[in-house]
């Protein structure tokens, strides 16, 4: 099953693909979350939706890892971590597909992108074992890290620089789980303005998504609608021989195999 959000005049629709295109899915007033609660919602579908995309959910937390990808490490130049790297990022940053993010210039001017694959919890977890942890993983987005470097490389706390407002786009679409299959056999990509700047696939992650998802869950209840953003691969402009960074203007697009393109507009202000 395919799903989004939808916005329209009477506020934001949860939509499910249908042959006959983006259709509402339950009564009015019914969101992602609702639908990650109780998959039986999608069954009852109502009119065909035409419209923007609204932010995909609003998840009560956002877990992100760090130097998750072995050609990411490489690149970097830094130690290969022996257990996942933990960091937040606020529920407040989720953006929609095609939104623009508004970037303050007077606050930084090094923003960089990252392709990530978000796993969206679906059944409380707690403990879990990695055999086990993907029969908690309700499906897959797409998410952009967007990351404001001389904020973050400032200081031992990401916060700043990992929360700037709509500093997480997720989208365009959540994909159920049965539809993905392996999450550790997936293409993705970034391009800006076009440009190739990442390229690679998830089997370079260095801890897979159920070795995330058990170990999280170790630390912290997951909890339905949950996101975990499993890491970047290699290619972030930070780290280029030349560093290269997101202006005014500048179009972000990060494709994951089997789930879609996610785009980003940047304002800067």
């Amino acid at each position: 099953m395919r799903t989004t959000t939808i916005r329209t005049a009477d506020g934001p629709r949860l939509a499910v693909a249908t042959d006959d295109g983006w259709r509402a899915a339950g009564p009015a007033g019914t969101t992602m979350l609702d639908l990650v609660a109780d998959p039986h919602l999608a069954d009852d579908l109502g009119p065909v939706l035409d419209g923007p995309h609204a932010p995909l959910l609003r998840p009560g937390k956002i877990i992100a890892i760090g130097l998750n990808y072995r050609d990411h490490v490489r690149e970097t130049g830094m130690a290969a971590p022996t257990a996942p790297l933990m960091f937040a990022k606020f529920p407040s940053t989720v953006s929609a597909h095609g939104t623009v993010v508004t970037v303050p210039g007077a606050i930084t001017r090094r923003v960089d992108w990252e392709v990530e694959l978000a796993a969206v919890i679906g059944r409380t977890a707690k403990d879990v074992p990695v055999d086990e942890a993907l029969d908690h993983v309700f499906g897959y987005t797409v998410g952009n890290d967007l990351s404001a470097r001389d904020l973050q490389l400032a200081e031992s706390q990401w916060i700043r620089g990992k929360n700037l407002d709509g500093f997480c786009p997720l989208g365009p679409h959540l994909v159920t789980a049965d539809e993905i299959g392996d999450p550790q056999d997936l293409a993705l990509r970034t391009t800006v303005n076009g440009e190739v700047v990442q390229d690679s696939r998830t089997g370079e992650m260095i801890f897979s998504t159920a070795e995330l998802v058990a170990y999280c869950s170790a630390h912290v209840t997951l909890e339905p609608g949950d996101v975990i953003l499993t890491g970047t691969p290699w290619g972030c402009g930070e780290f280029l021989p030349e560093p290269r960074h997101l202006g005014d203007g500048d179009v972000v697009e990060c494709t994951i195999e089997g789930i879609g393109t996610l785009a980003t507009v940047i304002a800067v202000h």
